[in-house]
């Protein structure tokens, strides 16, 4: 039988015989670290540059945070970008779902305020072929690990870990220090209620006078 020498095989073109078959999935990137370190100013650099790329942005913040627009995520330095509210993570579907075939970049800011559903929704979202950026805390005043953050750190593609300035030393701090007794996991604010403090400065259990506070645990 002759050699047919103008047919085309998956070397000669370059490509994989499975090329077609699938769409290729996105991306998952978490932008975390204390407060004061710039998190929320980094998810809206990559937001904006995807819509200079001319890239269709989604953007999301939880409703819960109201400390400088309500329908913008903001910075501490004054950078903005719009952002829907939403109160919970089904909410967040029910807003972005009659539109995902129109956008390819998802946004959401203060993720640690969500619940735990924000998980697999973010992988089926990059299963479809979306760039997801999250940006959250890591650790709560306590230390411990702040709600999905973690889990979804564990399963990005690529995890930005900021630090932000001790306001006792100067160092590099990693570590967001609560002012006051307050036990109350969720308590919304920025200067004057938290700082940023290093490992040396950091006393999750000790409010600015200095007494000592209860557990977490045991305020619940």
């Amino acid at each position: 039988m002759p050699h047919d020498t103008n047919a085309t095989t998956p070397q000669a073109t370059g490509h994989s015989p499975l090329a077609t078959s699938y769409s290729l999935p996105g991306l998952l990137e978490v932008i975390t670290g204390p407060m004061f370190s710039g998190k929320s100013e980094e998810l809206i650099r990559r937001l904006k540059r995807a819509r200079i790329a001319r890239q269709r942005v989604a953007c999301y913040k939880p409703d819960i945070d109201l400390r400088y627009h309500r329908t913008s995520i903001a910075s501490h330095s004054s950078q903005t970008h719009d952002a829907c509210p939403v109160t919970n993570v089904e909410h967040l579907r029910e807003d972005l779902y009659p539109q995902l075939a129109d956008v390819e970049v998802v946004g959401i800011d203060e993720v640690q305020f969500l619940s735990p559903e924000i998980i697999p929704l973010a992988l089926e979202l990059v299963a479809l072929g979306k760039r997801v950026l999250m940006a959250g805390l890591d650790t709560t005043f306590a230390n411990e690990p702040f709600g999905p953050v973690p889990a979804l750190m564990a399963l990005a593609d690529k995890v930005t870990k900021l630090s932000a300035v001790c306001m006792v030393c100067g160092q590099s701090a990693i570590h967001t220090q609560r002012l006051g007794a307050s036990q109350e996991l969720v308590v919304v604010g920025a200067t004057g209620i938290y700082e940023a403090r290093c490992r040396a400065h950091f006393k999750p259990w000790v409010d600015e006078h200095g007494s000592e506070q209860l557990e977490l645990a045991a305020a619940l």
